[in-house]
């Protein structure tokens, strides 16, 4: 069972999100993050490093990695949940667990539940979890999750999780301690605890 053991903090953020309007290549670094969110807000005070985090993000977040919408999706969800980064959490929540097929009884079962859980009828989808929770628990797989995990997603999209996993701490580390309000219309945790 996935517990929150982060408290939630609050205060401003810790820094300010460039506001519009954005000279020139704040625009298009913020055009090529995708978006304007205060996360790609802050990131593209610098565009340089705006820059450089879109072409990772370019390939994780296409159809281009090995791992299907899904499985990123539930990589994503329950990552950012073990960091503690709602703000995160409810970005991609707002906008691509539909999408993914995520109902709102496995959305809560990555915030509160496990691999376990009644509502995780595809091995694949277990495995993914199982796989997730491994790696922030230990930083490592064993043999036999590392197995389970290929053989329900495959060798590439394996390694693509690995990456997926690692990259979303880092964006969780970001937004956490940035102190990012939630984005408007994204949920909080706390509306899949009840």
């Amino acid at each position: 069972m996935c517990m929150l053991r982060f408290p939630k903090r609050e205060g401003p953020p810790r820094v300010a999100p460039a506001e519009p309007p954005h000279d020139e290549a704040t625009a298009a670094a913020l055009d090529a993050l995708g978006g304007r969110i205060a996360l790609f807000r802050v990131f593209a005070r610098r565009p340089e490093r705006a820059h450089g985090l879109q072409g990772w993000g370019r390939y994780y977040l296409s159809r281009q990695s090995a791992l299907g919408l899904r499985h990123r999706e539930l990589v994503i969800g329950r990552t950012t949940v073990r960091c503690g980064a709602e703000y995160e959490w409810g970005v991609h929540v707002a906008v691509f667990a539909r999408k993914a097929g995520l109902d709102d009884g496995q959305i809560r079962s990555l915030v509160a539940g496990g691999h376990q859980d009644p509502c995780w009828t595809d091995p694949g989808d277990r495995a993914v979890i199982r796989a997730v929770d491994a790696l922030c628990e230990a930083h490592d797989l064993t043999d036999a999750e590392w197995r389970e995990l290929a053989a329900a997603v495959g060798e590439e999209a394996a390694v693509d999780l690995l990456l997926l996993c690692g990259w979303y701490h880092a964006v969780s580390f970001a937004a956490r301690v940035l102190r990012l309000p939630q984005e408007p219309g994204t949920p909080a945790f706390s509306d899949y605890l009840a």
